[in-house]
This record gives structure tokens, sequence and C-alpha cells, in this order.
């Protein structure tokens, strides 16, 4: 359902909520993604998840505001085991079930963004109060684990971003704080603590139809002493800063027919990386076929990409669009 007046417009339904400055990165993007259609070379629109919702948006002249109202809980979908080779800390234990949280009123995501032009600058400040989209390990008995259940921790998150022209180029700024609501103390090790994550970005034509884009992102992790002192033995243990830094180029040929692109994730904190080169070609406005690669490795054998390491891949894509 659309409707659209002068000052307010109201969508509901399935839609896609895109929010954030990052490219590939998420901070104050809290909304579903599809990590598996990423890492196996599907289009990227195929990455964003759509949720099932209500969106008012409200334009007084002094700013903008986005409301969100999200009843029915939508998480990340992640790399299959069966499809893909991953890491897997307790590999013997089968007894497996996920827990969504419950569809009631009580549990309803709310989400809420407000925008407007400062000094020629995209001004936002962002507001979350929901569930982490990504599951988390909750053993029955971590002495004598049967049982292992995914469920989703509670989540708030408050943030803020910046975008505008500077240095010849667009600088982007955006940063968050991700509140644990049910382990602010840092003692739970079966949900995640509280953190900060920060991003920087820088976009720069440099010739005709070559641009350049560059991130820089941190994950600071709160409570660290307790994280160390609670986790149990046998499991990974995350580092309290994260450093993950992307490059992206972009080269069109032949009259924006043909584009050459290569796109990168290196994390110097844990020391692996992503790398996926892609050619694509327009023959017509409606037909258009790529090919690339996605590449895997360095890190730990738990770390994001580095668990990775052995899925390698060449994709093909064709599209008709109607």
């Amino acid at each position: 359902i659309d409707y659209t007046a002068k000052k307010w417009d109201l969508r509901a339904g399935r839609q896609i909520i895109t929010w954030g400055l990052g490219d590939l990165i998420f901070i104050n993007d809290v909304f579903p993604k599809d990590y598996e259609a990423f890492f196996s070379g599907r289009p990227l629109e195929y990455l964003k998840k759509g949720i099932d919702g209500i969106k008012v948006g409200l334009y007084p002249e002094f700013s903008s505001f986005e409301f969100i109202a999200i009843p029915i809980f939508e998480p990340n979908n992640y790399p299959d085991s069966k499809r893909f080779y991953m890491f897997d800390p307790m590999p013997m234990v089968t007894n497996r079930e996920k827990k969504d949280p419950a569809t009631t009123f009580e549990n309803t995501e709310l989400a809420l963004r407000v925008y407007r032009d400062i000094a020629g600058f995209d001004a936002s400040v962002y507001f979350y109060r929901g569930y982490f989209r990504k599951p988390y390990i909750m053993p029955d008995d971590i002495n004598n684990i049967t049982k292992i259940t995914y469920h989703y921790p509670k989540l708030s998150v408050y943030g803020a971003s910046l975008q505008g022209r500077a240095l010849n180029g667009v600088l982007s700024l955006e940063a968050g704080y991700y509140d644990s609501r049910q382990d602010r103390s840092g003692r739970d090790y079966t949900a995640p603590n509280s953190q900060t994550k920060f991003l920087i970005g820088y976009q720069r034509q440099l010739w005709e139809d070559f641009t350049i884009s560059l991130q820089y992102y941190t994950e600071y992790m709160h409570n660290y002493s307790e994280y160390k002192k609670n986790q149990p033995a046998g499991l990974p243990k995350d580092k309290r800063l994260y450093q993950l830094a992307t490059v992206r180029l972009t080269q069109f040929l032949m009259h924006q027919n043909l584009r050459l692109g290569f796109f990168s994730f290196f994390s110097p904190s844990d020391g692996d990386y992503m790398l996926n080169p892609e050619i694509k070609y327009s023959f017509t406005d409606r037909i258009w076929a790529a090919i690339g690669s996605n590449i895997f490795g360095g890190g730990e054998r738990w770390s994001q990409f580095g668990q990775l390491d052995k899925n390698d891949n060449i994709y093909l894509q064709l599209r008709y669009e109607f």
C-alpha cells in the first residue's frame, strides 16, 4: 500500500530500506541482508532483503523524518554449511535449533531517521530498537553440550552520518553506538558486547569515467576485559578493535557500455581479505551480462573472510529487464 500527500507519505507491506553511507559496510543500515547471495556472486541488489512493515515519511520545512515499524523479525541470511565451507566451533553437536523473536506488539522493531542539509552536507541521525540480525550460540550446558540454540539478542542503535563535497571529491562520515541490551556488563558469552562503530569514506573521479572509492571502518568493543574473562575455552576470541579497509575502482569504456570494476575488503586487524574483480557489458538498454570472481583468504580459520578461504568462485550473470 502506497499513499503520498504533500507533507507526508506512507508505505505498508514488503519493502527494502537502505540507510547509511557505507559501500558494503553497514552501521546504521540495520535492516536484513543476504550474505549468501553476495558471496556466491548474485547481482548486488540481492544483498538487501525486504522487510514486512510500515514506513511513514514526514517532511516539514525544518527537517525530514522517516519512521519504520517492523512487526515480523527477518534475520540476515548467512552462507549455509551445506553449500559453503564454514568454520564451526562445535561440529560434533548436531542437535540445533533457531529461536526467532516472537511476533508480538512488544517485540516490534522501531527505527527513526531524521535528516536535513547543513551547510551543503547531508546530515542524518538514526535510532533503532530491535534485535541483532546475526544469530548467536546458546549451548544448553557449556561443560557438556548436547544442544545448541541460535538466538537473536536485543539491540538498540544510536547513530549519525554526514556526507558532502570535500578535497575535490565526496567525503562520508558515519558512526553508531550498538547498545547490547542483554549484555551491557559484557559478562554474557551468549550475547555480543556493546560496540562503537565508525566509518570514513572518500570518493573521487581521477579522470574521465574512472572513479576510486576508499573506506576505513572500525569496531571498538566495550567491556573487553569482561568479555575475555567469560568467553569459554575453545571458542575464538574477537579483538577489542576490529579494522576493515575497502577499495573500489570503476572504469567505464565504449560509451559507458563496458564497465571494469574491482572491489576489495582487507582487515588489518584480522589479516584476511576478499577480492571481487568484475567485467560488465550492456548489449542494449535491457540486456546486460557480467562475469566476475570472489576470492577469499588470509587470517584465521574463524575470521570473517578467512573462514571462506575454500569458497573462491567464478560467476556469470545475464539479465533481461522489461
